[in-house]
């Protein structure tokens, strides 16, 4: 009896497998699909290289532009290499981030010497055109090669142009490198734009630790500027800038730059600026400030 219940057992076992067999072999005849019951305007899809070529030669629309370089990040094309190397220094600032985006995934006809990168490097260090020499350092900084802070330091120490200059800080920022020391020359640059790009990188940059230099700019003439510096000291727990932190609290006529002191003085931990913070928070004329003056003695 058991013997006969073991082999019916058996049996239906092995009438299954042979069930769930079949069903495999039928459903691997038909085609995988696996955007089904999706929108054709939602489904993701390859660009082939006649196409690209087509709309990056024809002055598309930016949108069209960025669908198809986006679509396109696994197509290799190498006739569209030049083309896409223009778009670098396109009116269209997204045309711009994404070309060196779509560039930088290249395997070749990019990196090598002579090419695209090369050519970028060359375009900073010597076009006549300052609009060129500034879209050549925000493809730099795009590319994420650390090969280009040497040549974003020197541009930010020697290029003539403050549009250049603020545009290879931005892109040492974006590469988080301060280019041995180049942000915190920039932090004295004569044009306010450039302090201000030169503070916003290194708030980007990792290893970014000049206190001495960032606690100046607090003086600066610039309201952006002082209050990027207050914010970039913040961020570095800079306790040696308490002083000149709480002069900015206190007088500073931006409100953006007290709220942001009164910020920094509450991460700072020193207790003995508790009383300052107490006055801001009764007498401001800004309510944000106020508040944030209380808060800030909540934290000490």
């Amino acid at each position: 009896m058991r013997l006969s219940n073991l082999a019916a057992s058996l049996l239906g076992v092995l009438s299954a497998t042979i069930v769930f067999a079949a069903a495999g072999d039928a459903n691997a005849s038909q085609p995988t699909r696996p955007y089904a019951g999706i929108p054709g305007d939602q489904a993701e899809f390859v660009e082939t290289p006649d196409y690209m070529v087509s709309v990056l030669s024809s002055g598309s629309a930016p949108t069209l532009i960025w669908q198809t370089l986006e679509h396109s990040e696994r197509t290799e094309c190498s006739s569209c290499i030049p083309l896409v190397a223009a778009l670098l220094y396109d009116a269209n600032a997204k045309n711009r981030e994404i070309a060196a985006w779509w560039l930088r995934r290249r395997m070749f006809g990019v990196y090598g010497p002579g090419e695209v990168y090369q050519q970028t490097l060359n375009t900073l260090a010597s076009d006549p055109s300052a609009v060129r020499r500034a879209d050549a350092a925000s493809a730099l900084g795009e590319f994420l090669e650390i090969a280009g802070s040497p040549a974003l330091a020197t541009a930010i120490k020697s290029d003539t142009d403050p549009g250049t200059r603020a545009a290879a800080a931005s892109a040492l920022g974006r590469l988080n490198d301060d280019g041995a020391g180049a942000l915190s020359v920039a932090f004295g640059d004569t044009d306010p734009n450039v302090r201000l790009a030169a503070v916003q990188a290194a708030g980007r940059v990792n290893s970014f630790v000049d206190v001495v230099t960032t606690a100046k700019l607090v003086g600066d003439s610039s309201a952006l500027v002082r209050r990027q510096a207050v914010m970039l000291l913040d961020e570095m727990n800079a306790t040696d800038s308490v002083a000149a932190v709480l002069a900015l609290a206190q007088k500073d006529s931006d409100s953006e730059v007290r709220l942001s002191a009164c910020h920094a003085l509450g991460t700072f931990g020193d207790s003995s600026v508790v009383p300052a913070l107490t006055a801001i928070a009764n007498s401001d004329a800004n309510q944000q400030v106020r508040d944030q003056a209380h808060i800030a003695t909540l934290r000490l």
